[in-house]
């Protein structure tokens, strides 16, 4: 187990009607805020109104900056530092999923700096500050509620990167399940995918003595094996959203990558088909993560053979751990079908044309490689891609 730091200093205020006092918890931080949120559902739900009325009651001043689309673009950050900086805005409330609040992350990191925003995810600068984010969270998927990352793309060229810094927690996020039971079914299923992904990248990990934390992430799996068909079905138990929800938060809050170095080849491979292909990010993943797996089983059968037996309840056959490990990863393709997601490119149209310069960037941010249980070049990922294929 490796020495650790963990450090989340961001408030969870989690359960019905914890909409209701985001005013009183962002005028905490400022009382001329930035809100920002994507399309029209808030609208919609009627949770836009009540985050008003709040604010509204509260006393707080806010401008508006809808419009954050998933893969949230760096043209619309730009748009709101400069907001931010005409107005004087003191923090930013971010209503939406994981793309909303990366987009306002990176808001509040560029309203703070002279340079262009992008700076920071093209790793030009180090972040040191960023403008207060509070949350109120609309879709269990990203984990951004509660972690130090944000991930945006940048249209000139579609390359999608991700950032990570002490400063990016949110000062706050409010967690209500029930604001989640209107999501269309592909939502939840791209949801309930991207959380499995996050818990499996810190699965796989060439760090030894990490029991504690591999039965942490093994029953946040379960949990997620265990509810997401019936939120995919249409169920409105507050039980069975609670959990998966709950799951979500923690799963990237980095709690379970304490004393382990975790993978993110799979994430960092799946951000280039989104940014090319605008694909949804849980979709892309339920598509590369078992490629990977198959790509790198051989480094370590053991490990697979744990995920099989402990996940998936897979039996064990101590004559052929090669044959339990691909029973665990298929039946992990079978969980995710189950969900309606795709297993192959093909199946969401994502043709080989673009393989080639999908590697060549999947590698450029790391200095030629991606992924640390593995470490890939640029020819192990084309071959990833050929195998999604």
């Amino acid at each position: 187990m490796d020495n650790f730091v963990f450090d989340n200093y961001t408030k969870i205020i989690f359960g019905k009607k914890t909409e209701e006092t985001v005013g009183e918890e962002i005028k905490k931080y400022g009382s001329k805020i930035l809100l920002h949120y994507g399309g029209g559902s808030i609208k919609k739900s009627g949770l836009y109104d009540k985050i008003i009325f709040s604010l509204n009651s509260a006393g707080v001043e806010y401008i508006e900056l809808g419009g954050v689309q998933p893969n949230p673009r760096l043209s619309l950050v730009k748009k709101g530092v400069d907001i931010c900086k005409r107005e004087n805005v003191e923090a930013i409330l971010a209503v939406g999923g994981g793309s909303v609040i990366d987009s306002a992350k990176a808001i509040g990191l560029g309203a703070l700096y002279d340079g262009d925003p992008w700076d920071f995810h093209a790793r030009k600068a180090i972040p040191e500050r960023m403008l207060p984010v509070g949350t109120v969270l609309t879709i269990p998927a990203a984990g951004s509620e509660s972690s130090d990352g944000s991930v945006i793309t940048n249209e000139d060229g579609w390359i999608k990167r991700g950032l990570h810094s002490g400063c990016m927690y949110p000062t706050f996020s409010i967690i209500n399940p029930e604001l989640m039971y209107t999501l269309p079914k592909t939502q939840i299923a791209n949801g309930c995918s991207d959380i499995f992904a996050h818990l499996a990248e810190r699965y796989f990990t060439n760090t030894k003595g990490v029991e504690f934390t591999d039965r942490m992430i093994e029953a946040a799996m379960k949990t997620v094996i265990n509810n997401a068909k019936a939120m995919v079905d249409g169920s409105k138990d507050y039980d069975t959203w609670a959990q998966v929800v709950w799951a979500g938060t923690i799963a990237h809050n980095n709690l379970l990558n304490t004393g382990r170095v975790g993978d993110w080849g799979s994430h960092n491979i799946e951000h280039e088909l989104s940014a090319h292909y605008d694909i949804a990010h849980g979709a892309g993943l339920a598509i590369v993560f078992p490629a990977w797996m198959k790509y790198v089983l051989k480094h370590d059968v053991s490990r697979f053979v744990q995920f099989a037996t402990r996940v998936f309840n897979v039996e064990n056959d101590v004559f052929n751990p090669t044959k339990t490990a691909m029973n665990g990863i298929e039946a992990y393709e079978r969980f995710l079908q189950s969900l309606g997601l795709p297993k192959t490119l093909s199946e969401v149209n994502i043709g080989d044309e673009k393989f080639e310069l999908m590697a060549k960037q999947a590698v450029e941010i790391g200095g030629g490689k991606q992924g640390n249980f593995v470490e890939l070049k640029e020819n192990d990922i084309l071959e990833i891609l050929r195998m999604a294929k």
